[in-house]
């Protein structure tokens, strides 16, 4: 038995409990002066009152007698920790799914608008055709395929590093759509 590390474990375990010597001494109906010596290695406690102070700490025997902490109670206090931890982040992982998935649904909406602007042209159904609304289509397009890289990167299906050249290679796809539409546009008017 290390007196020593016993002392320091107590002197650890009263502070955890917001106590001071005195306080712990008028709990055990003992001296302050006896928890100083306790806490200092200079002196044990009787028996009986290591059982008690084993109770009062929650923890065992067995680890009062050797002055350590059992591995297993602080695995299970880094476990909670890492529970929390997790519970923490995947809430946060969920809003951005969430707001991603929003995005990515306007996005198609414009798709949608801009499909049905290029049929009534296509078909000559309306002479009208709304280059605005194509244009910012397409910028929906780029975006929603940038929404859907990112969306693959937070649910770790796609790791930044790895999967660079396919982030890159949907932005100049993004790009050429831009530009395809355009030189549709300018198409439409009679530009070209």
């Amino acid at each position: 038995m290390d007196q020593i590390k016993i002392g320091a474990l107590l002197r650890e375990l009263r502070k955890e409990k917001n106590l001071s010597q005195e306080q712990l001494a008028e709990q055990f109906n003992v001296s302050s002066r006896s928890v100083s010596r306790w806490e200092n290695g200079n002196t044990m406690p009787d028996i009986s009152l290591l059982i008690e102070l084993a109770d009062f700490y929650d923890i065992e025997i067995r680890e009062l007698l050797s002055g350590e902490r059992k591995r297993e109670t602080m695995n299970k206090d880094m476990k909670e920790t890492l529970v929390m931890v997790a519970d923490y982040t995947n809430a946060e992982k969920k809003k951005i799914v969430q707001s991603l998935f929003g995005m990515t649904a306007a996005s198609a909406v414009a798709f949608g608008i801009m499909g049905f602007i290029i049929i009534f042209r296509l078909y000559k159904i309306s002479d009208t055709f709304d280059s605005t609304m194509v244009f910012l289509s397409v910028l929906g397009l780029i975006y929603s395929i940038m929404s859907y890289v990112r969306l693959m990167q937070i649910t770790g299906k796609m790791d930044k590093k790895r999967h660079r050249k396919f982030a890159v290679a949907a932005l100049i796809t993004g790009i050429i759509v831009l530009l395809l539409t355009m030189l549709l546009i300018l198409w439409a008017f009679g530009v070209i």
